[in-house]
């Protein structure tokens, strides 16, 4: 079966904590460390809806399935992330709780009630779209990356009404745009609650942004996490992160 679901230029990846198997392929799209530290940074709901903006090739999504009985609604608007999505939802049996919609996230309300989303995940494009370094990229990199489909001020407000009432939205970014996504999550009434900073290694800069936020919700009680670094100083992963991948032994 697995070999059936595979193309040219595909391979498998799997998060062994959860054991959740990905289609990916370098030179369309693969997910690295952002989609895996997003699927495990909200409290996720036991059950109701969740939707998964900008969802490339499902991971986000397919990672948090394992720790929910939710529903999971994954958009994506390139056709062939979608496609390689939905193949990893039947690798890892999960039709009857992942579903992938290809559709430009402008239309969520198409797929999913009004105010009737608990919580929102979005590893969205992170470059605004005249940043230069975009030109050597794929096409596929090029959207996933570059605010050219979509941009911040956009999910926040799709997210605004997608959400019910104390719903939440759940995203990871880049620092240096951190004033610009607070600024973005309260113009649209989403209170940011919870942020992480997550570091290379120890003495680095912060190079990724966890953040979450609540729909309607106050403003007091915002709650700076401690930081969390990936590698150790020999390049290993550290123990949070190896926990993460790996699960305890």
């Amino acid at each position: 079966m697995t070999e059936e679901l595979l193309k040219t230029g595909e391979r498998i990846d799997q998060l062994f904590a959860n054991d959740i198997k990905i289609i990916q392929n370098r030179d369309v799209f693969s997910y690295s460390i952002d989609s895996v530290l997003l699927s495990r940074f909200p409290r996720l709901p036991s059950r109701g809806l969740i939707v998964d903006l900008c969802s490339g090739n499902g991971a986000v999504g397919l990672f948090a399935s394992r720790n929910t009985n939710a529903q999971i609604v994954e958009i994506e608007i390139q056709e062939r992330l979608a496609e390689m999505a939905q193949r990893s939802i039947k690798l890892n049996q999960l039709e009857e709780q992942v579903s992938m919609i290809c559709d430009d996230l402008k239309h969520l309300l198409n797929h999913v009630p009004r105010s009737g989303v608990d919580l929102i995940l979005c590893n969205p494009p992170y470059f605004k779209s005249t940043e230069s370094s975009k030109k050597n990229m794929s096409e596929h990199y090029l959207l996933a990356r570059h605010e050219i489909t979509t941009n911040l001020e956009e999910i926040c407000s799709i997210s605004r009404h997608g959400l019910k009432s104390n719903g939440r939205l759940a995203m990871v970014h880049r620092p240096d745009r951190f004033i610009e996504i607070v600024d973005s999550l309260r113009k649209y009434g989403l209170a940011p609650k919870r942020i992480q900073f997550v570091y290379p290694k120890a003495g680095k800069e912060a190079n990724m942004l966890l953040i979450e936020a609540i729909k309607d919700g106050s403003i007091e009680g915002m709650k700076i996490l401690p930081p969390l670094i990936v590698h150790e100083e020999n390049g290993d992963y550290t123990e949070d992160i190896n926990t993460i991948y790996f699960g305890t032994e």
